[in-house]
């Protein structure tokens, strides 16, 4: 196994469309399953190509800016549970405050992409920012982000709520 970590080498990140993306190894390996991959891959290969069939190539170059910026700018703060603010402002710094502020079906992908690379700081930002978006709002105002059906009648949600009373206890 060759150390990486210094050297120049770059990854190519496949999108899912097949556009390839050239990456130093230093910054690509924020991802826990590109780390992997070049570490399981002992061959001397000057280049690795890593297929993500999952990430679209739009998606792919919002998070290679993402990881650019965390490897090479300023580490992202940790983000401290309970969240002292209900402003991403507020919790992290003020470029990835801004990298979330994006059209919500941008945000989901990037969620999804950072889940399936295994990016813990992108993962946490943008999971962030979708917790943010959603506090405070109602079921159906959640059901309506999320794209979820209602299809559960008014009588077994009145059932449920009178079964399960406890749940809210102490929100009134």
């Amino acid at each position: 196994m060759s150390n990486t970590e210094g050297s120049n080498e770059t990854v190519n990140l496949i999108s899912k469309e097949g556009d390839s993306h050239p990456v130093p190894v230093s910054i690509a390996k924020l991802s826990k399953l590109v780390e992997t991959t070049i570490d399981d891959d002992e061959s001397d290969e000057e280049v690795h190509e890593i297929p993500l069939p999952n990430v679209k190539g739009s998606v792919l170059a919002k998070v290679i800016e993402f990881c650019t910026h965390y490897k090479t700018v300023e580490v992202m703060n940790e983000i401290q549970a309970p969240l002292k603010s209900n402003k991403i402002e507020e919790i992290v710094q003020k470029w990835y405050a801004d990298f979330v502020k994006v059209e919500q079906v941008l945000l989901f992908e990037l969620v999804t992409a950072a889940n399936f690379m295994d990016i813990k700081p992108l993962l946490d930002v943008t999971v962030l920012a979708v917790a943010i978006m959603i506090k405070g709002k109602s079921a159906d105002d959640i059901r309506a982000i999320f794209n979820i059906s209602n299809n559960i009648t008014p009588e077994e949600e009145a059932r449920f709520r009178e079964e399960h009373k406890w749940l809210n206890e102490g929100n009134s």
